[in-house]
């Protein structure tokens, strides 16, 4: 079954008009999902829309719009009042102006859609702007409205039609600087950056978004066969990793093809010998993770031994308890 279009209306740069469908580029329809149901009685769970303050049930004729100004006041504003302000863009993507498409950063991109012609009228038009747009080598900036709000979209020329992305607002994106100033500096010497760029040529290739398996996916349908078919269910094993990793043997591991980072312990300096010089940067590529299970091993290891009682001591004690008492 054909998906439904998200939007009908008119595509058009200057005085060439043509009709146009946007489809959504991508789906999330084909993923496992699930339902809520009562575990007594095994039916669906269905949600009814009430008073927040009386509890009774609200007819759909009854619900309308509202701006909250405070705690308990709201400002309605009903359909009539919002198709006034119906904009152009509610009909009719209209090419404002064209941009590189590098200029265009991907956190402004919300999702993308296809862009075709609406019906067999208007097919010259459209490829008229497709090629214009082709031509270029840019994208062609425009407005439309979905789900009653206004959005920019970059049109962008794709085998024999169009490409629309959906973009944020400046205002919409947040400013990476709040997440990273506090990253702090550190130095990486010359031989763990020359490790890491090897890893990196190993494991360098094509993109191929086939060669990618959504492996929960996979796992939530053998799942749900196991429990068809009346199997039980084995709880999985989680892997722990060492307490301490140096970053310079994780990246000698990596390239010998390991899985995981290796374990490495603190080392101790053995009598007559000299400790090693302390190497600069050595500190930050040692990651202290000392869980309870180890420290209790540790501790079972060298058991504390407690200061032994001596007579002394009791007698003494005792002489001070006759005096008090006395």
């Amino acid at each position: 079954m054909a998906p439904r279009a998200n939007w009908k209306g008119f595509l058009r740069l200057s005085l060439v008009t043509c009709p146009v469908a946007l489809f959504p580029a991508t789906s999330e329809s084909e993923k496992v999902s699930f339902n809520q149901i009562n575990r007594k009685t095994g039916h669906r769970i269905k949600y009814q829309k009430v008073d927040a303050e009386t509890g009774d049930e609200v007819d759909n004729d009854d619900i309308v719009k509202g701006y909250k100004i405070d705690t308990d006041t709201y400002l309605e504003v009903t359909k009539d009042e919002l198709d006034n302000i119906a904009l152009e863009s509610t009909h009719t993507i209209d090419i404002d102006r064209f941009v590189p498409r590098a200029e265009i950063d991907d956190l402004y991109i919300v999702r993308p859609y296809y862009l075709v012609p609406d019906g067999k009228v208007g097919h010259d038009a459209y490829v008229v702007i497709r090629d214009t747009i082709k031509a270029t080598g840019k994208v062609a900036l425009a407005r439309v409205v979905l789900t009653n709000r206004e959005h920019v979209i970059a049109l962008e020329a794709r085998d024999n039609g169009l490409v629309g992305l959906l973009l944020r607002y400046a205002y919409e994106v947040r400013e990476a600087s709040d997440y990273f100033d506090d990253i702090k500096e550190m130095k990486i010497t010359k031989d763990m950056l020359d490790l890491a760029k090897h890893i990196v040529e190993q494991k360098s290739g094509r993109f191929e978004p086939t060669a990618f398996e959504d492996h929960y996916e996979a796992a939530l349908l053998d799942l749900i066969e196991q429990k068809k078919a009346g199997h039980p269910i084995a709880k999985a094993k989680v892997k722990t990793e060492g307490n301490v990793i140096n970053l310079m043997d994780a990246l000698r591991q990596s390239l010998k093809g390991g899985k995981s980072a290796p374990a490495v312990a603190k080392a101790t300096p053995a009598k007559g010998k000299k400790s090693k010089k302390r190497i600069e940067g050595q500190r930050e590529m040692l990651f202290p993770i000392e869980g309870k299970k180890a420290a209790a091993k540790e501790a079972k290891r060298e058991p504390a031994k407690r200061p032994a009682k001596t007579a002394k001591t009791s007698t003494a004690k005792g002489s001070t308890a006759k005096r008090k008492a006395g």
